[in-house]
């Protein structure tokens, strides 16, 4: 019986028999009778629209008439695969209903405007997302640890008495090579930290402005710093950056409203979930 089951014959003629008895059905002289499909005028101005917004004209008679017939088709195509059942444990199917019932729950988070007190309350609450970030204008002169070993402290010390009695002087002719520039302006915070460091952007916010100061530390070795400019972070007024508020408010609506709308889904249910440990530990 085994070797009969494996047979590629004995799976030819059952999905012979199989396809001759659904078309069977399909065909019977007793065959349920058809079923309506209503293609309403608002169902053919939506075809229509979506047709004009990709080709930017409306569609003719005949275009009008192939999208009415493609919505036919599909609307018994989608029928027809519901009965058999198609539609039951297709991941890409489950996915799509999710992204359709996610977007009703933000349709319910857009129901209305912003008011002038939610945006400077969302601003006020999240000044982490908003907050105008520290900028500096310097110079640096970087002084290898490699390259000047035991000599590095003595080094930087008299480099930066030169500097300070000459501030005019050029920057390219003292020093060692780096492949980061000298010179920086209106440089944000964040990226001194990317190019030098953590430790070095923190130096720089604490030293005094408009002379050399250092040596520095950063991730390279030591620097030589002329601090020229220090525009100090701040919150920024709402007029300065409302759009940039009402996108992050609006936003945080969307999730707040959807959990609040997959909780009182959840409510209606009774989750249960079976698991056996030693399925789990055994991978």
């Amino acid at each position: 019986m085994n070797r009969l089951a494996r047979e590629p014959l004995v799976h030819f003629l059952l999905l012979g028999a199989l396809l001759f008895g659904a078309y069977s059905a399909l065909n019977r002289k007793d065959a349920a009778p058809p079923e309506d499909i209503v293609v309403t005028n608002g169902r053919i101005e939506t075809l229509a629209a979506a047709f004009a917004k990709v080709w930017q004209r409306p569609p003719t008679e005949a275009e009008l008439k192939t999208l009415i017939d493609g919505y036919v088709k599909e609307e018994i195509l989608s029928r027809e695969a519901k009965k058999l059942g198609l539609d039951q444990d297709d991941t890409v199917i489950r996915r799509r209903l999710q992204q359709k019932m996610e977007f009703i729950g933000q349709d319910l988070a857009m129901s209305g405007e912003p008011t002038e007190a939610e945006l400077s309350e969302f601003l006020a609450a999240h000044p982490d997302l908003f907050a105008l970030e520290q900028r500096f204008d310097f110079r640096q002169v970087f002084l290898n640890p490699e390259r000047r070993g035991d000599r590095l402290d003595a080094d930087a010390a008299a480099l930066l008495e030169s500097l300070r009695r000459d501030p005019a002087a050029d920057l390219a002719e003292v020093g060692d090579p780096l492949l980061l520039p000298q010179e920086f302006a209106d440089e944000p915070r964040r990226s001194v930290e990317a190019q030098f460091g953590v430790e070095f952007a923190a130096a720089l916010a604490r030293s005094e402005t408009g002379g050399w100061s250092g040596p520095i530390r950063s991730s390279y070795g030591a620097h030589l710093v002329e601090i020229r400019h220090r525009t100090e972070g701040r919150l920024p007024a709402l007029d300065e950056v409302r759009d940039q508020v009402k996108r992050e408010l609006l936003n945080a609506r969307r999730v707040e409203t959807n959990q609040k709308f997959l909780d009182a889904l959840l409510a209606r249910y009774h989750v249960t979930i079976r698991r056996d440990p030693a399925a789990a530990n055994s991978r």
